[in-house]
Parts: C-alpha cells; sequence; structure tokens
C-alpha cells in the first residue's frame, strides 16, 4: 500500500520515486506476477503456490497521477486506486477527469475509500452508513458504477462497520500487515504500508519474500476496544495440519513499546498470547512470524482503541 510519490513533506505517507521503481523492478525481477484486480474474485480463492502481488494506493493524490501512474502505465502494472470522493478536485488531490482516465485504463482500477475519510469507525452506523451512501452515490454518478473494492479509512473497523461495507462491496482492505490467502477474510484484508522509513530495499525484498501464514480465527474477533476490555484477550486458532508452530515469535506495542509478546499454546493448535500491559495509542498492533521450511510466515492484528 502506497499513498504519496515524490512529496518529501510528508515522510510518514511518501515513497521517493527512485526507490518505488527499484520496488517494481525487485518484484519483477523475483518472478513474482502482479495480479490484475479484476482477477482477485478468482484468484482468492484457489489453493495456489505462485505468488502474486497486489499494488493498492490510497487517497488519490496529485503526486501519484503526476509521477506515478506514468510510470505504472508505461510498464502496464496493474493497481487499485482506492479514492474518498470529498477530497476528489481539491488542491493536492486528482480530479474526475485524471480518475475517468485510470478508470478506462485497464491498468488502473477504482476502489472506494469513504466519502469524508473521517474516523468513522467512532461513528454511529447511521453516520457511518450515510457516510459511505454518499460516497457510493458520487460514483454511481461519475463513473458509473460502485467499486467492489473497499478500503478502510486509516485501516480501522469494527464488526458493525465490516457488516455495512458487506451490503455493498465484495472486498475490505485494512492496514494490517500480512499475506492475503485462502483463510483470510475477505473484508478484513491485510496490506504491508510502504512509506519512506518503511520502504527501504533490504525490507521491501523481505516482504515480498514472505509467505501465507494460514488461520482459522482470530479472538476476539472485535477488533474496536474500550478501556474496559483493553488489553484483549487474544487465542489464535490454527489448522490441524500446520507444522512447526512452536517456532512462533510474536510481538506487540502495548504500552506504546514494541516488545516480544508472551505466548503460550492452549493445545496443539491454539495459541494464546498475553498481551499484560494496555494498548495506549490510538492503534493497538500485534505481529507474529515463523520461520518453516518453506520459508517465513507472517500475520498482523490491529486493534483500535477508544479510549486509552
Amino acid at each position: 500500500m502506497y499513498h504519496r510519490f515524490d512529496e518529501q513533506k510528508y515522510p510518514s505517507t511518501n515513497i521517493n520515486m527512485n526507490i518505488f521503481k527499484k520496488h517494481m523492478e525487485m518484484i519483477k525481477n523475483s518472478n513474482i506476477t502482479f495480479l490484475n484486480p479484476i482477477d482477485l474474485k478468482v484468484e482468492i480463492n484457489k489453493a495456489n503456490k505462485n505468488k502474486l502481488i497486489l499494488l493498492t494506493i490510497d487517497d488519490g493524490y496529485t503526486s501519484f497521477y503526476k509521477n506515478a501512474w506514468p510510470y505504472l502505465k508505461s510498464k502496464k502494472i496493474p493497481f487499485i486506486l482506492f479514492i474518498s470522493t470529498r477530497e476528489v478536485g481539491k488542491n493536492g488531490y486528482m480530479n474526475w477527469d485524471q480518475i475517468r482516465e485510470i478508470d478506462k485504463s485497464n491498468i488502473g482500477v477504482i476502489g472506494n475509500h469513504s466519502h469524508s475519510h473521517e474516523y468513522l469507525i467512532d461513528l454511529n452506523n447511521k453516520e457511518i452508513e450515510d457516510d459511505i451512501n454518499k460516497s457510493i452515490k458520487i460514483f454511481q454518478k461519475e463513473l458509473g458504477y460502485n467499486p467492489d473494492y473497499f478500503s478502510y479509512p486509516f485501516g480501522e473497523f469494527s464488526l458493525n462497520f465490516i457488516n455495512i461495507i458487506k451490503k455493498n462491496f465484495n472486498f475490505g482492505f485494512g492496514q494490517h500487515s500480512g499475506v492475503i490467502d485462502l483463510s483470510k477474510d475477505k473484508f478484513q484484508l491485510p496490506r504491508f504500508p510502504i512509506n519512506e522509513k518503511y520502504g527501504d530495499l533490504k525490507r521491501f525484498k523481505s516482504l515480498i519474500n514472505l509467505i501465507p501464514f494460514y488461520y482459522k480465527n482470530i479472538i476476539p474477533y472485535e477488533k474496536y476496544l474500550y478501556s474496559e476490555n483493553n488489553p484483549p484477550k487474544i487465542l489464535v486458532e490454527f489448522f490441524p495440519n500446520q507444522k512447526n508452530l512452536q517456532n512462533i515469535t510474536c510481538y506487540s506495542n502495548e504500552g506504546n513499546k514494541w516488545r516480544k509478546s508472551e505466548i503460550s499454546f492452549e493445545n496443539e493448535y491454539k495459541l494464546k498470547i498475553s498481551i499484560n500491559e494496555k494498548f495506549t495509542t490510538e492503534r493497538g498492533r500485534i505481529n507474529c512470524s515463523l520461520n518453516d521450511n518453506e520459508g517465513w510466515r507472517w500475520f498482523g492484528i490491529q486493534f483500535v482503541i477508544k479510549e486509552y
């Protein structure tokens, strides 16, 4: 997941174009195929060992259109561009003519990123629905349809928010890190956010080499936490045929400090992750990895903290 291109004023959401091009070349040189988003419906249901990479860009900044789009078009690299309808045409953002150009290109696919891009998770159901419905009406007016793909603003979702998105979309993307595979919920799809800090070539190479970490369930299902259930009690249920689970390692940002998490197995395939301090920032994160015979496996969990 990318945002801005060659906008050094915003390092947390920016990537240098020279680095971005090296990312794309690294993917190509690794013989990994770029996934055309229109094929996601088919590919996500395959037990396919061939690795695919889905490129996504959030927000529709002008810097994407000016700097990254010509390159992607020349290389015929497909992607999803997620648009928040309220911002279209404002200073620093693409306009509808530019968005339509990408929509008709057979390279870029447009996704819905809400209308307002506010912290929708903090609103009640009606307010969330009103925002999403407003974006849908604008997309229908400007493009003639509502996109199949939705990207949660800030990667934040609750069970209520997910249920609203399920009514109008086929896929929902977050910002928790991980590899998409058969076991992942289609409305809680992971992505690796890339920016100046987390976009160095060594890290990027490690990311594209990661393989799926399958799991059956993560408890709690609700990722929106209040003070009374922070820290959460976390259980990860794996499938019976998974191997080398004893090698798993997890880290969390509990207490606003990344640290190795205390883990134990309730039974052979049910992992308990002990979070001993409250999450004291807006988002609580846990990342788990496993090095087995096939390579490094990885999945991430993101909680949104209402009161901390």
